[in-house]
């Protein structure tokens, strides 16, 4: 016998769920919120989202406006998903592929075509309803992907990398797009993403996860200076270093533009000094980014007359030195048990 969903009175998204083997998330985000979900390969990201849209199993609770997700079959969750790959019907134009959802909910065809067509207008994309997925560039399909999902009015929105696989500009461009029509969204949308600039820009919550748990929560900027884990020190371009104590860790963080680089050790005994070979030297901004094979890995960044001088190709052995003054130190933010 089928057992009727629970209800609760209260708004929002309330998640304590588990995927057997792959990921334990808790989350509580409220209507209007833009939750950033960012972590390695692996992580339990993709997990997580597909779990709330019903494709995968999973155990526990994720309450949505008083209703729980996981005692509803996928089609009767409100939820609208974007996937990296748009999955678009290939026979389907534009406009018929975002008036599909209205229609099998049982919308009128005027009312499915008035509501697609606002919607590929919105994401500048109206003008091509009548073009089939084959017809369209990656951007603009990803387009009417996202207005695809959103079709159908859902309480949840569910963004997995919606911007890989575009080019710089058409990213930036749909970043905007999106940006704008979320800051008027009723609902709660979570974006997986792997860049620092989707979570600083459109997400008001951050949640990192690191092997299938929660590693760290917070607004962009607090994870931004306080990173608790080396993807999210890499994805904000910091370095971290990590000091066991008897109650967890300390972390100490550092810019790469506080990194001295010399050829020959620094005078002094300061103890922030490290020695390795150039791992690699890549252009950043009006920069050169070195990565240094120490333990553990280090960013440095310099200035490409210095590169030249003092030779700084991959396999050059330099050493690293840092103020005491330029770096920040805090406590490791307590794991999700």
């Amino acid at each position: 016998m089928t057992s009727e969903p629970t209800t609760e009175p209260s708004g929002g998204l309330r998640v304590d769920l588990s995927v057997p083997g792959r990921t334990h998330v808790e989350l509580t985000a409220d209507v209007g919120s833009v939750v950033a979900v960012i972590g390695p390969n692996g992580a339990g990201k993709s997990s997580f989202i597909r779990a709330l849209a019903g494709l995968i199993t999973a155990h526990g609770t994720a309450v949505l406006d008083g209703t729980d997700l996981l005692q509803l079959p996928a089609r009767d969750r409100e939820v609208g998903m974007v996937f990296q790959g748009q999955l678009l019907f290939p026979h389907l134009s534009a406009l018929d592929n975002v008036a599909f959802g209205p229609r099998s909910r049982g919308r009128t065809r005027r009312e499915a075509d008035r509501r697609a067509q606002d919607l590929l207008d919105a994401f500048g994309v109206g003008h091509l309803s009548h073009r089939r997925p084959g017809e369209l560039s990656g951007g603009e399909a990803q387009r009417v992907a996202i207005a695809r999902a959103l079709a159908t009015r859902p309480r949840l929105l569910l963004l997995d990398e919606p911007f890989a696989g575009l080019d710089v500009t058409v990213a930036m461009g749909l970043r905007v797009e999106l940006a704008n029509h979320l800051a008027t969204y009723d609902g709660i949308a979570i974006l997986i993403t792997h860049e620092a600039i989707d979570a600083l820009t459109l997400a008001d919550q951050v949640l990192v996860l690191d092997q299938g748990r929660v590693a760290q929560r917070g607004s962009p900027q607090e994870v931004a200076a306080r990173p608790a884990t080396d993807h999210v020190a890499r994805l904000v371009g910091v370095n971290l270093l990590r000091d066991r104590t008897d109650d967890g860790e300390e972390l100490t963080t550092f810019s790469p533009r506080d990194v001295t680089v010399s050829l020959v050790r620094p005078a002094g005994s300061a103890r922030l000094q490290w020695q390795g070979p150039v791992a690699s030297a890549q252009q950043h901004g009006d920069a050169v980014r070195l990565l240094i094979d120490t333990d553990p890995p280090l960013l440095a960044d310099v200035t490409p007359q210095a590169t030249a001088e003092l030779g700084l190709a991959p396999g050059r052995e330099v050493w690293l030195s840092v103020k005491a003054t330029a770096v920040s130190r805090y406590s490791t933010v307590t794991h999700d048990r």
